[in-house]
C-alpha cells in the first residue's frame, strides 16, 4: 500500500484539518465515495425499485450493484441476503425483536459487548420474557472459550457477541463460536462493527446466521448499515419496521410480507448513502483487508513501543500489540479521559474519543470510569502516531500524577 497515495484521496487530509485517531467512531471518507454520492444528487436523484423512468432504473441498478458488491466483499453467494439499514445498531435490533423467541428461550451474551449488543436484550428479556446469560472475559479483556463453553446448552437459542471488541481491539474466535452454539441448536448473531473495516471477513467460511455492520466506519456515508443473515434464517424473523416496501399485497384487514430482502427495508432508502457504500468496498477491495489489517498492526506496535516507558500510563486490554485490532484504549493516572482528549486536541490537533465508547458493561464490571481511545486505520501515516505519541508522553509528564 502506497500510504502518500491513499492519504492523497482523503480531502480532510489533504487540507491539513489535523490528525484523525477516531476511526473507530467512523472513518474518513475518501474522494471516490464522496464522488458517488454526489453523482446520485447531482445527475439521477431518484427513487429505486418504484418508477420505471430513466432515472429510477439507474438507481435500482445501482443497488443491486452494492449487493452483488456486498456478497463479492464478504464471500457470500446471494446479494439478497444483504438488508440496508442505517447502521449496525439498527441490524442488531431487528435480530433481537425479529427472531421467533418465546418466555424462556436463552440467550448467550458477553460482558464485553457495545450496547447496541447489550440492550436490545435486555428489553428482550424485559418485553418477551427471554434469559439472558454472560459469558464472562479474562481480566484483560480478551475472550475465554472456557467460559463461553459454560453457557452453552440446549436450552440456548440465541448466541450474540462482538467479532472485534471496540474498546480493546480483541477479536473473538468467531468460527469457534459459531462451531459450538450450532452444535447445540443456537443461532449466531455478530457484531462486525469494528471487524468489518479492519480485517477480511468471510461469511461462508465464519457460518454465522445474522452478521451486522457500520458502512461509516468503513469509508462509506454516514447512515448507511448492513444487516446480512442466512436465507432461511431472514425469512423467520419479523421486520423491525413495516410499511412502503416491506409488503405484498395488502388489503384493508390484511398484508403479506414481501420477499426478503425488501421486507426489512421500509419505506425510501438512503440511496446515495448505498451507492457511496459501494464506492468504499470497491476502495477497500482495491487496497485489499490483509493490507489494511498489517498496516493497523503496523500502527499499533509503534503507538506501544512509543508509550511503554510511561509509568502513568495504563493500556486499557492485553499488553501484546498484536491483540488490537486499530485500537488502543488507555487512561494517564490523574486526568479524565476527557482532560487526555482535549489535551491532545489543543496541543497538537489530535482527534481521539473519550469516555466509555458506549461499552459499559465492560467499563461497570472492571471499576473503571472510561478511558481516551485513540483508532487508526488505513489513511493514518507513521508520522502522525510518533505525534501522538510524543504528545501524549508531554501529557503524562506534565499533567499526569
Amino acid at each position: 500500500m502506497d500510504i502518500g497515495t491513499v492519504r492523497g484521496d482523503f480531502p480532510t487530509i489533504r487540507k491539513g484539518k489535523g490528525i484523525y485517531l477516531d476511526s473507530a467512531c467512523q472513518s474518513l471518507r475518501p474522494d471516490q465515495v464522496i464522488q458517488a454520492v454526489v453523482e446520485y444528487y447531482e445527475e439521477y436523484p431518484a427513487c429505486g425499485g418504484r418508477s420505471v423512468h430513466s432515472m429510477a432504473d439507474r438507481v435500482s441498478d445501482g443497488m443491486d450493484r452494492t449487493r452483488e458488491a456486498l456478497a463479492s466483499f464478504f464471500g457470500t453467494d446471494d446479494p439478497d441476503c444483504f438488508v440496508f439499514n442505517k447502521n449496525c445498531t439498527e441490524g442488531l435490533n431487528t435480530a433481537a425483536r425479529g427472531l421467533p423467541l418465546k418466555r424462556g428461550d436463552v440467550v448467550v451474551t458477553t460482558d464485553t459487548e457495545h450496547n447496541s449488543n447489550h440492550v436490545p436484550w435486555l428489553v428482550a428479556e424485559r418485553e418477551r420474557g427471554i434469559k439472558r446469560r454472560m459469558c464472562r472475559s479474562k481480566k484483560d479483556g480478551t475472550f475465554d472459550l472456557e467460559s463461553f463453553k459454560s453457557c452453552i446448552g440446549r436450552d440456548v437459542k440465541v448466541v450474540s457477541v462482538q467479532h472485534t471488541n471496540n474498546v480493546t481491539g480483541c477479536t473473538v474466535p468467531v468460527k469457534e463460536v459459531v462451531e459450538i452454539a450450532h452444535d447445540a441448536g443456537a443461532i449466531v448473531v455478530v457484531d462486525g462493527a469494528q471487524a468489518a473495516p479492519h480485517i477480511p471477513v468471510n461469511l461462508k467460511d465464519l457460518d454465522v446466521d445474522v452478521y451486522c455492520f457500520s458502512g461509516h466506519k468503513m469509508l462509506g456515508p454516514t447512515g448507511t448499515g448492513v444487516m446480512y443473515g442466512k436465507k432461511e434464517v431472514l425469512e423467520s424473523m419479523s421486520p423491525l419496521m413495516v410499511g412502503g416496501g416491506t409488503v405484498g399485497l395488502v388489503s384493508a384487514d390484511s398484508y403479506n410480507n414481501a420477499p426478503v430482502p425488501d421486507r426489512f427495508e421500509a419505506g425510501l432508502h438512503n440511496y446515495a448513502g448505498v451507492l457511496g457504500l459501494r464506492a468504499a468496498l470497491e476502495y477497500l477491495g482495491r487496497i485489499g483487508m490483509d493490507e489494511v489489517r498489517r498496516w493497523d498492526s503496523l500502527l499499533m506496535e509503534r503507538m506501544f513501543k512509543g508509550l511503554e516507558d510511561l509509568g502513568n500510563v495504563h493500556v486499557v486490554g492485553p499488553s501484546d500489540p498484536k491483540e488490537h485490532s486499530g485500537v488502543l484504549s488507555f487512561n494517564i493516572d490523574g486526568l479524565s479521559s476527557h482532560d487526555i482528549g482535549m489535551m491532545l486536541d489543543s496541543m497538537a490537533g489530535i482527534m481521539i474519543r473519550s469516555g466509555m465508547h458506549c461499552s459499559h458493561p465492560f467499563y461497570v464490571s472492571r471499576g473503571i470510569d472510561g478511558s481516551a481511545r485513540a483508532s487508526t486505520y488505513l489513511y493514518n501515516s507513521v508520522d502522525e502516531i510518533d505525534v501522538f505519541c510524543d504528545t501524549v508522553v508531554r501529557i503524562s509528564e506534565t499533567f499526569g500524577d
